[in-house]
């Protein structure tokens, strides 16, 4: 229920703030893909890429940046699926996400992340 997606979005908060591959896996599904398309053209990419991204950037923890981590709103369209708005940043850059999340083998993982960058000028 709600509070086994809180606990998804929970990891999927710390593998930004930490670049830790370990937290971002276990929030995703390995099929994930990730999209934008923040200049106006459709940016798609799978997990491996988007988990490469994050880690091989400098981690927010080690930089001691604040911690913006937000859940906007979670909606259930079934027993297995649901929608997470939520918001975060890293330094320099806003980001709103919707995460479509499945139930798939007891577990919530997050199957598709489309998200907004704001890039701080």
């Amino acid at each position: 229920g709600l509070n086994d997606v809180k606990a998804t979005l929970a990891d999927y908060f710390d593998g930004i703030y930490d670049s830790s591959e370990d937290k971002l896996r276990s929030a995703f599904h390995p099929d994930a893909h990730i999209y934008s398309a923040t200049d106006g053209t459709l940016a798609d990419f799978p997990l491996d890429t988007f988990v490469d991204r994050v880690t091989s950037r400098e981690s927010c923890s080690s930089q001691g940046a604040p911690r913006t981590d937000k859940i906007v709103s979670i909606d259930f369209s079934g027993p297995n699926s649901a929608l997470a708005k939520v918001e975060l940043s890293i330094p320099g850059t806003d980001f709103v996400d919707f995460l479509s999340l499945m139930k798939i083998d007891g577990r919530w993982r997050i199957i598709a992340k489309t998200y907004h960058a704001d890039t701080q000028t």
